[in-house]
C-alpha cells in the first residue's frame, strides 16, 4: 500500500492564487455549509488539483471533530495544506471577508430603515443551481469514500438517521465508533487478536464526543457603546465560536439564550432577521454573529463579533494540522476517519435532500438543478457564471411574474 500523500511533500503555492480563490468561493458560495464545501471541491480538486478526493474528505472528516463553523474551517486547512500557515490565515480570512461586508450593508439598511433588501428574488434561481452543484460533487466524493459494504452500510444508516432527526454530532460520532468496532471484529478474527482490546478495558466508559426590548430601529442599541460592552460582545461571540458543534439550528439556540435571554440586548425578532441575513448571502452562515454585532454596537461591533466568532476556528484548525497527516498512517485512526467520512458524506446527502425539497417548486427550477448538473458533468465551466446565470432567472422570473 502506497504511504499516505502529505501537505509536505507537495509543492507550497502562492499566497495570492489562495487568497484569490477564496475571495471568488466567499463572494459566490451561496446555500450553506454542503454548497461550501461542493463548490471548494469543484475548484480545488476537479479543477486545480491541488488535493487528491481521499485528502478533501479527510479534512471535511477532521474538521467535523471540532467545534465551529465547518466549511470555513474547511477552507482555513486547505489554505494551509496550499501555502502553509500564510495560506491558512488568507484562505479563511478571504472566504470570510466577503460575506463579512455584505452583512454589515445589509444590517446598517436594517437598523436605518427598518427592513432589508429583498434578495429573495435571485435566490428563486440561485439555490436550483447550488442543489446541482451540491450533486455532482456527492457522486464524486461517493467513489472516494465508500470504498465497500460496510462504509456503504454505515453512510445509509446515518442518512436514515439524519432525516429521522438525530443530532449531527451523534451521527458523526457514532460512524466513527462502528468503523472502529468493524475494524477490531477483523483484528480480533486475527491469531492474538483479542489482545488488542486489553487498552480499552481500562477504560471507566466511552468519552463523550467532542465535541424584552421594544424594536430598535433608526440606530444601535449602543450608538456609543462603552469598553465595557465591547468586551462582553466579543466574550460571548467567542466562547459561542468555541463550543459550537451543528448546524445553524443550533447556532439559532447560542444567540437566543445569550443575547436575547441573558443579555436582552436584541429581540427574538431582530434575531430571526439576523438569522435570515445569515442564511441569504453568500459564505459563512456564523456571519450571523456580524449582523448582530452591528445591531449592538454599530460597525465596531460587527468587526468584533466576526473576529471573536470565527477566531477559535483559525487556531484549533492551525492545531489539527499537526495531527491531520498522521491520520492515515495508523490502522486504528485511518478506521474512525472512515467512519466519520462515511456519516459526513450521508449528512450532506440528507442536508440536500431538505434543500431541494424546498428549493425545487416547479418545472422551472428542476430544470435549473438538472441543466447544472449536466454542465458540471460535460464541461469544466467555473462555478461563478453557474451562479451567474442563476442569479439572472431569478431576476427575469420576478419581472416577469
Amino acid at each position: 500500500m502506497d504511504k499516505p500523500e502529505t501537505p509536505r511533500e507537495r509543492p507550497a503555492g502562492s499566497v495570492r492564487e489562495v487568497a484569490l480563490l477564496f475571495l471568488k468561493l466567499g463572494t459566490i458560495a451561496f446555500g450553506g455549509p454542503v454548497a461550501h464545501t461542493a463548490m471548494m471541491r469543484d475548484e480545488i480538486v476537479r479543477r486545480r488539483g491541488w488535493v487528491t478526493d481521499q485528502r478533501f474528505v479527510d479534512l471535511i472528516g477532521a474538521t467535523n471533530l471540532i467545534p465551529g463553523p465547518n466549511s470555513t474551517e474547511l477552507a482555513i486547512h486547505l489554505g494551509w495544506d496550499r501555502a502553509r500557515w500564510r495560506g491558512l490565515l488568507s484562505a479563511g480570512a478571504c472566504f470570510i471577508l466577503p460575506a463579512a461586508v455584505i452583512v454589515t450593508v445589509l444590517a446598517w439598511a436594517y437598523v436605518t430603515y427598518g427592513d432589508t433588501p429583498a434578495v429573495e428574488g435571485i435566490l428563486y434561481g440561485v439555490v436550483p443551481v447550488v442543489i446541482g452543484i451540491i450533486a455532482h460533487a456527492l457522486t464524486g466524493l461517493l467513489r472516494t469514500v465508500i470504498k465497500g459494504a460496510w462504509p456503504a452500510v454505515l453512510a445509509v444508516a446515518a442518512l436514515a438517521a439524519y432525516l429521522l432527526g438525530a443530532n449531527e454530532l451523534l451521527i458523526l460520532a457514532s460512524g466513527a465508533a462502528l468503523a472502529a468496532a468493524g475494524h477490531a471484529a477483523r483484528r480480533l478474527s486475527r491469531p492474538g487478536g483479542p489482545m488488542l482490546l486489553a487498552p480499552f478495558l481500562l477504560l471507566p466508559g466511552t468519552p463523550p464526543p467532542l465535541g424584552e426590548l421594544a424594536s430598535r430601529v433608526f440606530g444601535p442599541l449602543f450608538a456609543s457603546p462603552t469598553g465595557a460592552q465591547l468586551w462582553q460582545l466579543f466574550l460571548t461571540m467567542l466562547k459561542i465560536g468555541s463550543v459550537l458543534y451543528g448546524s445553524g439550528y443550533v447556532l439559532l439556540a447560542f444567540l437566543r439564550g445569550d443575547f436575547v435571554e441573558r443579555l436582552g440586548w436584541i429581540t427574538e425578532q431582530q434575531l430571526l432577521d439576523a438569522v435570515s441575513i445569515g442564511q441569504i448571502t453568500p459564505g459563512p452562515v456564523f456571519t450571523t454573529a456580524t449582523f448582530i454585532g452591528y445591531l449592538v454596537a454599530g460597525p465596531i461591533g460587527a468587526f468584533l463579533a466576526t473576529v471573536a466568532i470565527f477566531l477559535p476556528s483559525f487556531i484549533l484548525v492551525g492545531l489539527l494540522t499537526r495531527i491531520t497527516d498522521r491520520l492515515r498512517r495508523s490502522p486504528w485512526t485511518s478506521a474512525l476517519l472512515d467512519g466519520v467520512n462515511a456519516a459526513a458524506l450521508a449528512l450532506m446527502a440528507g442536508v440536500t435532500l431538505q434543500l431541494g425539497r424546498t428549493a425545487i417548486v416547479d418545472p422551472l427550477t428542476a430544470a435549473i438543478a438538472v441543466a447544472t448538473v449536466v454542465v458540471l458533468w460535460r464541461t469544466r465551466l467555473n462555478n461563478a457564471w453557474l451562479i451567474g446565470a442563476g442569479a439572472l432567472v431569478g431576476l427575469g422570473h420576478i419581472l416577469l411574474t
